[in-house]
């Protein structure tokens, strides 16, 4: 498995052709079981260190952002970014990684990525709605 899209296909959608995206993200020490979604991709994917967001409650802050593979038990890979539009249509910003999510740290943590640490959190993929708080190399 490790890194990257389950699958992806294109369909001719109002005359431009629109690729889907296929994310299912096993369950592991990282985060929870998600299920397989489609997203229809509004540009290509590419790859992106840092989002702002509000995680549990706190307050808005950048997190530092990292894909999560279960190659060798639980390895970084690149995070992704591409803004989609779900199946109600509305368009997102998704964040997205390997088969096994994405890891946040707080953007000030100065350590190595670790499912150990107290200071980071991991999620499936998450979806933002301003694409103000994704935050490109």
């Amino acid at each position: 498995m490790g890194c990257g899209v389950r699958a992806a296909a294109s369909a001719e959608i109002g005359g431009v052709m629109a690729e889907t995206i296929y994310l299912e993200v096993e369950e592991n020490e990282n985060c929870e079981y998600m299920p397989m979604q489609a997203y229809e991709m509004h540009r290509d994917a590419v790859p992106i260190e840092r989002v702002r967001l509000s995680h549990e409650g706190g307050p808005e802050q950048v997190y530092k952002v990292t894909g999560w593979s279960s190659e060798e038990g639980g390895t970084a890979c690149p995070a992704m970014y591409a803004p989609v539009s779900d199946s109600g249509q509305a368009m997102v910003h998704l964040i997205f990684g390997g088969d096994w999510g994405i890891r946040l740290m707080p953007d000030e943590a100065d350590e190595a990525w670790d499912v150990g640490s107290a200071n980071q959190f991991g999620e499936p993929y998450i979806m933002l709605t301003d694409e103000a708080d994704v935050q490109l190399g």
